[in-house]
């Protein structure tokens, strides 16, 4: 997920290139693999989860699990550093080249695929690989993803990718935006509102589709999740910025999202007995993530039990410090209440790592 705020960076309300105050630099996580790391040419590395960030080779964000045939998915896009990032604006502090997939059936030790999927896989994209998420239907693999849209669209835009594995290859399914801004015209964020979807299939088999910035959409898909099926509507959260996530447990669904804090962002949820609606808010799940500006939440359960990923920004990486374009992803365990409320997840350095 991106930042909204233009004004509130110019103000310095977000996280700087240094370390958070709530991060002493000697603790903050480096870039050196650890000897648990292992593959050669012919396959995948494989490394072992020692605690958050998760991934320690690359900055990753934008986090987005899918649980398939007992194996969980990860895809994260890919920040990369380049210089004069530091000093950049107007978005271009967020420099996200491709979506990276990993894969672990223990959360313990993990998989990765590289790369998955670029921007270029589109060819009416120019660049931006903003946050997505992956869901299966019928054997095939909906890769729903933010770009940049080149002409004749404008702005960013929703585009949707297929396969036939988790993890690829993946193609453009069809050839042009889902999503673009002449469809959202009545949000206020311009160029960038439509941004970070969401996708969930209900208990009757409906598909929907949500997403945005400064405003929160949502639509039906239609069977084929390549097409809306209906009117867009809009969702009225508290505090809402960007980042929505659906899931759903017993008899409630969630939807959680970025939402602005005091002073950078947060996490926070409402609940519905359907998609359509009403929605409930209930409140913050997590404080702002540590040295970010940026928090994205991707929630599943996966073998009994339930998951947040969301990124933060304290790993340094061949001498550069996270920041607000250089983020990481983590993972802690989310517990919920008996009447269906989620508690507050503290932002944990040992995530859910085993020794």
């Amino acid at each position: 997920m991106k930042k909204t705020f233009l004004a509130l960076m110019a103000a310095g309300l977000m996280g700087t290139t240094g370390v958070s105050p709530l991060l002493a630099a000697d603790d903050t996580p480096t870039a050196t693999l650890p000897s648990t790391v292992s593959g050669t040419k012919q396959g995948p590395r494989t490394f072992r989860n020692t605690g958050n960030p998760l991934v320690k080779d690359k900055f990753t964000a934008d986090p987005a699990p899918m649980v398939y045939d007992g194996r969980l998915y990860l895809y994260v896009g890919h920040d990369e550093y380049y210089d004069g990032q530091d000093n950049a604006s107007g978005g271009k502090e967020f420099n996200i080249t491709e979506w990276l997939c990993y894969s672990t059936d223990d959360m313990q030790t993990w998989t990765d695929h590289g790369a998955v999927l670029s921007p270029a896989d589109f060819s009416w994209a120019v660049g931006e690989a903003w946050a997505s998420q992956v869901i299966e239907r019928n054997g095939k693999f909906y890769y729903f993803t933010t770009v940049q849209a080149g002409e004749p669209y404008t702005g960013k835009a929703v585009g949707v990718a297929v396969g036939d594995s988790p993890t690829g290859p993946f193609h453009d399914a069809i050839g042009k935006p889902l999503i673009c801004d002449t469809m959202t015209d009545n949000g206020p964020r311009g160029w960038w509102n439509d941004i970070d979807p969401t996708v969930l299939i209900d208990d009757c088999g409906q598909a929907w589709l949500c997403w945005g910035n400064g405003t929160c959409f949502l639509a039906k898909l239609k069977a084929n999740m390549t097409e809306l099926d209906g009117d867009i509507q809009v969702v009225d959260l508290p505090k809402y910025v960007e980042g929505p996530w659906l899931h759903k447990r017993g008899d409630l669904y969630y939807l959680t999202y970025a939402s602005l804090g005091n002073g950078t962002e947060t996490i926070s949820y409402a609940t519905a007995p359907a998609v359509a609606g009403p929605w409930t808010y209930r409140g913050e799940l997590t404080g702002p993530a540590e040295n970010s500006f940026t928090i994205h939440p991707g929630i599943i359960e996966f073998k009994g039990k339930w998951y947040l990923f969301y990124h933060n920004a304290v790993l340094t990486l061949d001498g550069h410090r996270g920041a607000i374009g250089r983020r990481s992803v983590c993972v802690d365990e989310l517990h919920y209440n008996d009447d269906g409320t989620m508690r507050t997840v503290k932002q944990t350095r040992q995530g859910v790592s085993r020794p």
